[in-house]
């Protein structure tokens, strides 16, 4: 039996790569977040399959940290899971042209009345690559600050409270399986990384490119 490839450094990296599609339908359109699109692929060896896309604008996401290693956080209901979920700032990509960065200010400062300074990109992610197309970019914003306006919310957003966390109680929460927001969990978990291995210096800047996004 052949040794699976052993790879390291460099060679750890998603490929783009796309295969022919024979037939693309459009079998339900919401006319608000998403649509599901049905793709007939023919791969370049074994038989042709049929695949159910979500095509999703996006998300970003913010790990706000003030200067205490403290996580901002919010508490929101989520209807398809039936939770009140603790997460962190975040919401869709839904302004056309928008900005990465100035999408995730625009998300702090609507459910958080917070600002910051300092921006940079944590962790790219796709949230459910099998089942749809949606790509998440999670900030990390600190030199943070109150907002002189506060937004007006709306339907789940209309009761959300804003709660403040250290960043290693986030963590062991994570870990203990108490919380389940895939950004916290992703952000929580690449921030404590980054904080006790390279430092937030090492992050890439906050216009970094983000070509999975826009392949």
């Amino acid at each position: 039996m052949d040794q699976p490839e052993l790879r390291f450094g460099a060679g750890l990296r998603d490929e783009a790569e796309s295969w022919p599609v024979t037939e693309s339908e459009i079998v339900h359109a919401t006319g608000r977040v998403i649509s599901v699109r049905r793709d007939r692929i023919e791969p370049a060896s074994g038989e042709a399959f049929t695949r159910d896309i979500v095509e999703h604008p996006g998300a970003v996401g913010v790990v706000a940290l003030d200067e205490n290693e403290r996580m901002l956080l919010v508490r929101q209901y989520r209807h398809p899971v039936r939770h009140r979920l603790l997460e962190p700032p975040a919401g869709l990509l839904d302004v056309q042209g928008e900005d990465y960065r100035i999408g995730a200010e625009r998300e702090l400062w609507e459910e958080a009345a917070t600002k910051a300074a300092d921006w940079r990109v944590l962790v790219d992610a796709f949230t459910s690559p099998g089942l749809t197309s949606e790509a998440v970019r999670i900030f990390l914003a600190r030199e943070l600050s109150a907002a002189d306006e506060v937004y007006d919310r709306l339907h789940e957003e209309a009761d959300m409270e804003v709660v403040w966390a250290p960043l290693a109680d986030v963590v062991k929460a994570v870990l203990a399986g108490d919380l389940h927001n895939p950004v916290l969990v992703m952000g929580a978990l690449a921030a404590w990384t980054t904080l006790h291995t390279t430092g937030f210096a090492s992050l890439r800047p906050a216009n970094a490119p983000w070509p999975a996004k826009d392949a």
